[in-house]
């Protein structure tokens, strides 16, 4: 089962919040979407997408997915895609780093390997746990009392868990700032939920401990990406007295091996695209469960087919180390394809269908911006 065709699609995908606000005056309002169909010499296909938040996150960005998969494409024609370990090693050997133009191709070919087999993916990643997976919302930077609406119209859509974006520089309120948007997000907390406070690496050490100490002591929360240097989280995780989760600088299996090493954390957000596909993310999530860490699958944004790669990734990590995963579906207005996993008491469970079980609507995607075969 060889490799004939990969057509890769742009999409733009309207936030659904209108402005998207992260740290360090990040702002974003569309967001560029690039998805990729792989067809076999079978007739098989399998669909995969990578929607960084823009240039400013990682270093990673829409044109240069494209750039990448133009690189990279030539070499994966006429390779058996079942073989993703292999194939993953063609596109090491194509293209060093970019991580985020991997991801699409990667993902594509799983669904495929799981449409060859019958198998849903999250059977061949290691086997489902049955379990509904608690969903995140993704709560933009803004006044605390509308982060605290924000969460409160979360909460009545079934999300149980809820990332606090924060970072507002000194000029812009700083620190006594972020910490009245805690307290205003966690005002009306629920049994059972739990919040992710995430800086987006938008903090020093000095204004993350100033946070802290202007916080009631009791606020159950984690500490997301504090810092944008692994000197800096270092320098805070020995003073810091709430969990660490390290995000933006959790990239590679080395990052991972580093994080453990140093005891820098307790717990990782594994974004998809940002690890590279399921390939990479799943030795992450060996590596970090081994270390007793707790794992967020997520990814930066993304429509349904996104989503289906996260849902399939989450429901293999066992229950006592999965803190959530982010719903990119509720971040964005349009979808590009269905996918049977609605949010059902607090939670999601994975279909059962070979692949990532979506569906692809052909008519959103239109024509092909490049193609090989």
């Amino acid at each position: 089962m060889k490799i004939k065709r990969i057509d890769v699609f742009q999409a733009d995908l309207p936030y659904s919040g209108g402005t998207y606000r992260l740290s360090a005056g990040r702002e974003y309002e569309v967001f560029d979407a690039t998805i990729v169909r792989m067809e076999t010499d079978c007739g098989l296909e399998g669909w995969g997408e990578t929607t960084p938040f823009g240039s400013t996150y990682i270093a990673a960005h829409a044109l240069g997915a494209r750039a990448g998969i133009t690189e990279i494409a030539p070499h994966l024609i006429g390779r058996d895609c079942r073989q993703v370990d292999r194939l993953y090693d063609v596109m090491d050997g194509a293209l060093a780093g970019h991580a985020h133009a991997k991801a699409a191709l990667d993902v594509a070919a799983w669904d495929i390997l799981g449409k060859a087999t019958g198998m849903p993916c999250w059977m061949l990643l290691g086997g489902s746990t049955a379990r509904r997976m608690p969903v995140i919302s993704s709560i933009p930077a803004a006044l605390p009392e509308d982060m605290r609406e924000h969460v409160a119209e979360h909460r009545s859509k079934g999300f149980v868990g809820h990332s606090i974006k924060i970072g507002a520089a000194d000029v812009d309120g700083g620190p006594p700032l972020d910490a009245a948007r805690i307290e205003a997000a966690l005002a009306d907390r629920q049994p059972g939920e739990f919040f992710l406070v995430d800086a987006n690496g938008g903090l020093t050490p000095e204004s993350a401990l100033r946070m802290l100490h202007l916080l009631p002591v009791g606020l159950d929360f984690v500490l997301e990406a504090p810092c944008a240097s692994w000197r800096e989280t270092q320098s805070l995780r020995s003073r810091c007295r709430v969990p660490i989760i390290l995000d933006e600088l959790a990239q590679t299996d080395a990052d991972i091996i580093q994080a453990v090493s140093l005891d820098l954390c307790d717990g990782i957000g594994l974004k998809i695209t940002k690890a590279g596909g399921l390939t990479p993310g799943r030795r992450h999530r060996d590596m970090a469960r081994a270390a007793g860490m707790t794992i967020s699958v997520q990814d930066t944004v993304g429509s349904a087919i996104a989503f289906a790669a996260i849902a399939h990734l989450g429901q293999t990590v066992p229950e006592k180390n999965l803190r959530c995963i982010l719903d990119c579906r509720a971040m964005v207005t349009r979808q590009m394809a269905e996918f049977d996993a609605p949010i059902e008491n607090g939670g999601v469970l994975t279909p059962d269908a070979p692949g990532l079980g979506v569906i692809v609507d052909r008519a959103e995607l239109k024509d092909p911006v490049i193609s090989w075969n």
